[in-house]
């Protein structure tokens, strides 16, 4: 049984935090050619300045103590919150970690009337699982380039 916790960033972790994000998200700047958009081509610059906001509040995730990801909370337009992003690195993907972080968060943030997060319409793993825990697509779209289209979803409590 895993022991799953979410540990509060701060600035200092900006590093570590852009790191781990670049590695989650490679594979995906590799299949999609998202250049553009893609978390992965984010500079740490934009990790600091969200450490800095004072409307989100970014996540460590961590298994059995040891660091797996993160996830951002944006709580700017009460008492709608985003997750923007979610991820876990690529050797830890597959075992029910996010799902198990949405159920935390969600324990964490109870003032919460929905929630809303953005995925990839052709990564089916990441819509079955949104869909799974209670998100639907809201109809909005964003045809980032040939391979690709992002996807709104919203989940209501």
């Amino acid at each position: 049984m895993m022991k799953l916790s979410l540990q509060k960033g701060e600035l200092s972790d900006a590093e570590f935090i852009h790191d781990m994000k670049v590695k989650a998200f490679m594979p995906l700047l590799n299949k999609y050619q998202d250049f553009e958009t893609s978390p992965a081509n984010e500079p740490i610059e934009r990790v600091i300045t969200q450490l800095e906001q004072s409307f989100t509040d970014y996540y460590i995730i961590q298994v059995d103590d040891k660091a797996v990801g993160a996830v951002r909370i944006v709580t700017r337009d009460q008492p709608v919150y985003r997750v923007s992003p979610i991820f876990v690195l690529p050797e830890h993907q597959g075992k029910g970690i996010a799902q198990n972080v949405f159920m935390l968060i969600e324990e964490i943030y109870t003032e919460a009337e929905a929630w809303e997060l953005a995925t990839i319409l052709e990564e089916k793993r990441n819509c079955y699982l949104y869909e799974k825990i209670g998100y639907s697509q809201t109809g909005v779209t964003n045809v980032i380039n040939d391979k690709m289209t992002i996807v709104a979803y919203r989940k209501t409590c």
